[in-house]
């Protein structure tokens, strides 16, 4: 049975990406070597409240690739083979453009 999270307030699902354990051309890659922590959004929070009571609505959405802190977020299990974590929008650092 598959579940699917709603993140509350101001909160983002996401998807760790994995980096290839290997080069195009079948060259192994060192654990040791230094790659992005990137993550995929699966989905978004509504936002959260302002003293007036105004939704400000989360700025990223789904689908969106990001770069997470090296520290932090909360793990979920949603699937045995993905690792998703859960973090709030001001913990992520920015979102990566192609």
């Amino acid at each position: 049975m598959a579940k699917r999270l709603l993140p509350s307030l101001n909160r983002v699902l996401v998807e760790k990406l994995v980096q290839p354990k290997k080069t195009a051309g079948g060259i192994l890659l060192p654990e040791t070597s230094k790659q992005l922590n990137a993550a995929k959004v699966v989905a978004v929070g509504p936002g959260e409240r302002d003293k007036e009571g105004k939704l400000i609505p989360v700025a990223l959405k789904e689908g969106d690739t990001v770069l997470l802190p090296e520290y932090g977020g909360t793990e979920v299990k949603l699937a045995a083979d993905k690792e998703y974590l859960l973090f709030r929008e001001h913990d992520i650092l920015g979102t990566l453009v192609d």
